[in-house]
């Protein structure tokens, strides 16, 4: 799904920091390098006290020894799953088309993605106790005796992964560039805040890591609710608010009522948006991954429960300040991001710098979690089965922390090749389609989960099928065959990616009831008691 929309969740990373209106506040330029100066400050001193808690095996390293409790947990998956889209795209959306996106993220997308928490999270969590499991390839390729099923998923999951980390670079370099007016330039600053992260996140692993996402979500929702307060007041009250927004865009105090030129808020529309993006960040590595990090069995399901009101609780005030600033008539440039614009007319400065240097500082609390789980999947799914299967724990959690380096690296240099003049080419269009493409592994591991008879012949198809459908979607041209159009856009107004998904579950299921089991497979592998 690459419509402008979706595409909200990728672009403010590469433009977020970087307009006129960050430019201008040459005043606050000293005190958003300073914010950010503590935060990274602030981060390396928890990721040193973590060290000094965390052991030297793959395990601790990568879930802290399973040991998260309630808060942390749902604060660690709420910051690094909501950060720059909360500051950019959400208010970016609602300004464009209205408060009617809160459908797909506070309120659809709150309760399906915590539905899918209990159903796939919670059943990965009974399964990964009983048997250690670090990563979503190794449970599949266990369950299946496959090391090749292993591998595919990692390399899937990397795929789509590798754009968004190469993404954060981008956005913290151009940011570090805007920040000190050019004095330090893209280059250097993506290096550097690159290198940070490779020595917090070598250090620190996923507890300091979690610890960090923990201040960092309860700064972001802080600072929302204090900015919808000081808008309110500088703005003369919610009446006067509602009044003008009224009179300028009526359509916006409507269900639907945005003209569909302008607005994307069709039923199919946000169906397909709330189902692709709910379903792909089930997937995401650094989401997919928290489901085995809870200490019991009540920590997950009180994390799951709250998710939906935290939510709420965050997109309702980012939304509400890009509708509102519609109303008030803030003019915002082609590229700009509306939020800081609106708190630079109705805030302090300093207010508005605190908001955007702590949108840098929550880029890099999503970037944290990436590369770790980026290199979990290299590490564990990659490197052991095919590398060095006799490894001791002790030194694939040497292994584990050099992988964190080789991905942040990688993604660095493409960075710096690609992303000084922004000509992103293909990595954005990766990056910008993703949750469609983590979207489409979630079935065949639902019915891995749930249905016994599912085979490693079904796995293959449902996995390989359905990417291969989706990427033909995401990078071929449109072909008309006798009036017909594939690979297009739509089938019977759907989007491709609800299609690619139905794929999945069609492939999975049919091929395991026209197959065998093979030598290696083991269904009781996910056979486990619930808590």
């Amino acid at each position: 799904m690459a419509e402008p929309a979706l595409q909200a969740w990728t672009e403010p990373a590469l433009q977020a920091l970087t307009g006129p209106a960050l430019q201008a506040w040459t005043g606050e330029t000293t005190l958003q390098a300073g914010i950010v100066a503590v935060y990274l400050t602030v981060a390396l001193a928890i990721g040193l006290v973590a060290y000094r808690v965390t052991g030297s095996d793959a395990e601790d390293y990568y879930l802290a020894s399973r040991s998260i409790g309630t808060v942390v947990l749902l604060f660690t998956t709420f910051a690094t799953l909501l950060s720059a889209f909360t500051f950019f795209g959400g208010p970016n959306v609602a300004y464009a088309f209205g408060p009617e996106w809160i459908l797909v993220m506070g309120l659809m997308d709150g309760v399906l993605f915590a539905v899918l928490w209990y159903v796939i999270g919670y059943k990965q969590w009974l399964v990964g106790r009983e048997h250690g499991y670090v990563t979503l390839g190794e449970m599949l390729g266990d369950r299946f005796g496959s090391p090749a099923l292993r591998a595919l998923v990692a390399g899937v999951s990397i795929f789509w992964l590798f754009p968004y980390v190469m993404l954060q670079q981008v956005g913290a370099g151009q940011a570090m560039a805007g920040l000190t007016g050019g004095a330090v330039p893209y280059w250097a600053g993506a290096t550097a805040i690159t290198l940070f992260m490779i020595a917090y996140v070598v250090v620190a692993g996923l507890r300091g890591v979690a610890w960090t996402d923990t201040l960092q979500g309860v700064f972001m929702l802080g600072v929302l609710w204090v900015a919808v307060a000081w808008v309110v007041s500088s703005a003369g009250g919610l009446s006067t608010i509602s009044t003008a927004l009224a009179e300028s865009n009526p359509e916006f105090l409507a269900l639907g009522g945005a003209p569909a030129a302008a607005a994307p808020y069709s039923v199919q529309y946000v169906v397909a948006t709330a189902v692709t993006i709910a379903f792909g960040v089930t997937m995401f590595p650094q989401i997919n991954q928290r489901f085995f990090i809870a200490r019991d069995a009540a920590v997950l399901k009180r994390s799951f429960a709250l998710w939906p009101v935290m939510v709420l609780l965050l997109f309702v005030p980012a939304f509400l300040l890009g509708t509102w600033a519609a109303g008030l008539g803030v003019a915002v440039p082609e590229g700009e991001n509306v939020l800081p614009l609106l708190l630079v007319e109705y805030t302090p400065l300093w207010f508005a710098a605190l908001v955007v240097a702590g949108a840098l500082a929550a880029m890099m609390s999503s970037s944290d979690s990436m590369l770790l789980s980026g290199s979990s999947y290299l590490t564990r799914d990659l490197y052991r089965p095919l590398v060095d299967p006799d490894a001791s724990d002790a030194r694939e959690g040497w292994v584990a922390r050099a992988g964190v380096a080789v991905f942040a690296l990688g993604s660095l240099a493409a960075a710096l090749v690609q992303g000084g003049s922004g000509g992103l080419g293909i990595l954005v269009d990766i990056g910008s389609t993703a949750f469609g493409g983590y979207a489409q592994l979630t079935l065949p591991v639902l019915v891995a989960l749930y249905w016994s008879r599912t085979t490693r012949l079904g796995m293959f198809a449902g996995v390989f099928g359905a990417q291969a459908f989706y990427l033909l979607h995401v990078f071929a041209p449109a072909v008309t065959v006798g009036g017909v159009t594939l690979l297009g856009d739509a089938y019977l107004t759907w989007d491709f990616a609800l299609w690619g998904m139905a794929l999945s579950l069609a492939l999975t299921v049919g091929v395991s009831a026209v197959t065998a089991a093979a030598p290696g497979e083991d269904a009781q592998t996910f056979t486990v008691g619930a808590d």
